[in-house]
């Protein structure tokens, strides 16, 4: 026999399918509670969408610990041996919520690590670098990457002329205009930090870290023109992939290696290490093997464990603090502020945002949705009461660098003498790409310049190609009619 059908609340409704009324054809009645709930209940059951990375997917899995890097960092997640719970989510970043999973777009690639002293989060891209390398220029150029205010349309003219008034963002259009800008699916993609990060040891010792979360199953990609099929045949295939996969017990699985530099080591680099647009070459700072995750849950419900899982990069555990990188520290207030605003004050308290195997002792209260009192003797610090008190944790602070070396911060963009915007982008076309991966991409450019991008910007973006490299930045501009 069925379970009876309840109201929010735990009530036993009278019927599922007919609303109460005076007579059988008469008006409907106000006091008919069950229905108001349902369409109330209706029109509040979507969230705003993420602003960037509106859409996307995910599931649970464990990261395992495969080689000791003890030495490097204290962090509880990254001890030998050590199995830790996790959730990722991977997405398209200038996409809308119903955008097709195959169009050329950079993919959101972010990770939270369920450890033993709390929720440690890793929000990164599917490159390693990004468009730019000062937070106060990222609104503006999501902007230019979304729907045109006029038309309601994706522009390329926007974004090219984005684009070409800004040669920082130089290194991130290879990629995208490469291979990589299209992944055939979630599981035969990379993932990095992009950002630089630091690690302290239990010695206090620090160094300066980049991950890099290389996909088991091999790097795979769509073409353009596959990437356009896909997208009208089956414009969710991302989502769908990772979830058939996982039902089928082919369980997807990255491993981690990491670049690590000496603490000291940062202030004369010859790029500057904190830069967002650069890399740091493997013949400079070779990968090291940390550990491996792979993912066998599929979530039991999308919009609670997916939609509403809220990544920050400020979710730091001891062992793991930041870096000198403004786009990271701006993003250590956005992200927690977007999640304020889209899911409420109290998103940390629900199912994929709740620490898992770390108590809350928050003096943190109240607000809508609020679950759980504050797990104190006393709402306020300091108190008689037995709260909890920050001071007891002696060792754990990872800001101190922010005084320590302040001149960094300021200077970094003078300290490093290859710090041009080209020369990166300039040695990924010559020294990694093939002849015909360097076919594709012209090939890429040249269809997506020929798409409605004005004259001004397109004579900028024949330019801008020619500074990142002549011989391609030539090829394109006979492409598009510009030689």
């Amino acid at each position: 026999m069925a379970k009876a059908t309840t109201t929010n609340s735990g009530i036993p409704v009278g019927s599922d399918e007919n609303s109460l009324s005076v007579g059988r054809d008469g008006p409907l009645v106000l006091h008919d509670f069950y229905l108001i709930e349902k369409m109330a209940q209706f029109n509040r059951e979507r969230v705003p969408e993420r602003v960037v990375h509106a859409k996307g997917g995910g599931a649970y899995g464990v990261f395992e610990v495969t080689q000791d890097v003890s030495r490097y960092t204290k962090a509880d997640l990254f001890q030998p041996g050590r199995k830790t719970p996790m959730l990722a989510r991977y997405s398209t970043v200038a996409g809308d919520l119903g955008t097709p999973d195959s169009w050329r777009d950079p993919r959101g690639y972010a990770l939270k690590f369920y450890t033993q002293e709390g929720n440690y989060d890793m929000v990164g891209n599917n490159t390693p670098v990004f468009f730019m390398r000062d937070p106060s220029k990222f609104q503006d150029f999501i902007r230019s990457q979304k729907r045109h205010p006029v038309t309601h349309l994706r522009d390329n003219d926007m974004q090219w002329d984005y684009w070409t008034l800004s040669p920082e963002s130089s290194h991130q259009v290879t990629w995208l205009m490469g291979d990589r800008g299209i992944p055939r699916d979630w599981r035969h993609m990379d993932g990095f930090s992009s950002h630089t990060y630091m690690w302290i040891n239990a010695a206090g010792k620090r160094f300066w870290v980049k991950y890099h979360f290389l996909t088991d199953q091999g790097n795979e990609f769509f073409t353009q023109a596959e990437g356009d099929a896909m997208a009208g045949e089956d414009p969710d295939h991302n989502i769908r992939d990772l979830y058939d996969a996982i039902k089928r017990r082919d369980f997807p699985s990255w491993t981690l290696k990491m670049q690590i530099m000496e603490f000291e080591d940062a202030a004369d680099y010859r790029f500057n290490p904190f830069d967002l647009t650069k890399v740091w070459p493997h013949a400079d700072y070779p990968l090291i093997e940390v550990g491996r995750y792979h993912l066998n849950e599929v979530p039991e419900n999308y919009h609670v464990h997916i939609e509403q899982a809220a990544f920050e990069p400020s979710n730091l555990v001891p062992g793991i603090g930041p870096s000198p990188d403004k786009m990271l520290l701006g993003r250590l207030f956005s992200y927690p502020d977007t999640h304020r605003y889209r899911i409420g004050v109290n998103y940390n308290e629900l199912p994929p945002n709740r620490p898992r195997n770390a108590e809350v002792a928050s003096y943190a209260k109240d607000g809508p949705m609020r679950q759980f009192p504050a797990n104190v003797a006393a709402p306020y610090h300091p108190n008689s009461k037995g709260g909890p008190d920050a001071a007891s944790q002696s060792g754990r602070d990872v800001s101190g660098w922010m005084v320590e070396n302040a001149d960094l911060v300021r200077e970094a963009a003078t300290l490093h003498r290859d710090d041009d915007d080209f020369v990166q982008p300039r040695a990924l076309i010559n020294d990694v790409m093939d002849d015909a991966a360097r076919g594709r991409l012209v090939d890429n450019v040249v269809g997506h310049l020929k798409n409605g991008v004005s004259d001004p910007v397109l004579e900028r973006a024949v330019q801008y190609w020619r500074n990142i490299d002549k011989t391609v930045g030539d090829r394109i501009a006979s492409g598009v009619g510009k030689g």
